[in-house]
């Protein structure tokens, strides 16, 4: 028992992980991405190629896997940010890029197409997956509280106002989709390594669907309310396993739910902090 709540709990945090550079892309800069399972398997990929053919370190493969998801956010980014597509068309535009890259994976030598790569080394613990979520969420807070993170939502608030006051949306809009890209990638090399064993056929459309939902539940001004978003939807459906097709049904139900009751999202514009709980704690006592 003690086990599976372990994998439960580690499988929410590789997802929190992804989702985290999501929210600074979706939620802080205002840009839809439909193709983020893209940097997942770019990072799964990579660590794993790295580690199951050429016996590189487990770590080094990590920061490989997330260079890569890196290399690759700037590839797809660089011509469709360029262009200034609009949030629709740059979404359409990732979408296309997901599936072109699940294609790619299906028919290369090295990543033995639908096969898949089987017994990958199982090198992720929890531990390392705490700190790298840890580290993660740090990045992220810091990023949004600098500059650029300022830059990020004037951008999402008014685009063209933003451009005039000297901001430059390419620059910024580039800046966050390579973070979002390198956690993704990181995710992707973590769940590698922990699943040991990687095909295609895991990184669809559903896995990016997944993702921007838990930014738009959670909140599209917030870190932390992606975060609880996150490990709800992976944590839900995993408790009503048992309930075989209900659980899909408590998952949509639960998404509905939040659209419904609270459509700015979980949190909405709001963090949870140690600052605002000791203002809590004081309201309370008080």
């Amino acid at each position: 028992m003690a086990e599976y709540i372990s994998g439960v709990i580690t499988f929410s945090l590789i997802y929190v992980i992804a989702t985290v550079g999501l929210a600074i892309f979706t939620g802080f800069t205002g840009l839809f991405s439909l193709g983020h399972a893209a940097f997942f398997a770019v990072g799964a990929y990579t660590a794993s190629i790295l580690t199951y053919f050429y016996d590189v370190n487990y770590y080094l493969a990590l920061v490989a896997g997330t260079a890569m998801a890196a290399v690759v956010g700037v590839i797809i980014g660089y011509p469709t940010l360029r262009a200034k597509l609009r949030s629709d068309y740059f979404a359409i535009a990732t979408l296309g890029f997901g599936e072109a890259i699940r294609v790619l994976l299906e028919n290369l030598e090295i990543t033995q197409g639908a096969r898949g790569l089987p017994g990958i080394a199982n090198e992720t613990t929890l531990t390392v997956v705490v700190v790298a979520t840890i580290l993660v969420i740090w990045v992220a807070r810091n990023f949004v509280y600098s500059r650029y993170g300022r830059a990020a939502i004037a951008v999402r608030e008014d685009f063209v106002a933003a451009e005039m006051m000297g901001i430059n949306l390419f620059q910024v809009r580039m800046l966050s989709l390579v973070f979002s890209a390198m956690t993704s990638g990181l995710a992707g090399g973590l769940f590698a390594h922990y699943v040991t064993f990687i095909q295609p056929g895991m990184f669809t459309a559903y896995l990016s669907t997944q993702l921007t939902a838990s930014v738009v539940a959670g909140g599209m001004g917030s870190i932390t309310g992606p975060v609880i978003a996150a490990v709800l939807f992976v944590a839900i459906p995993e408790a009503l396993r048992v309930a075989s097709m209900w659980r899909l049904v408590a998952y949509g139900f639960l998404l509905v739910a939040i659209m419904v009751f609270r459509p700015q999202g979980l949190f909405g514009y709001k963090e949870i902090s140690l600052n605002s709980i000791r203002r809590l704690f004081r309201k309370e006592v008080a």
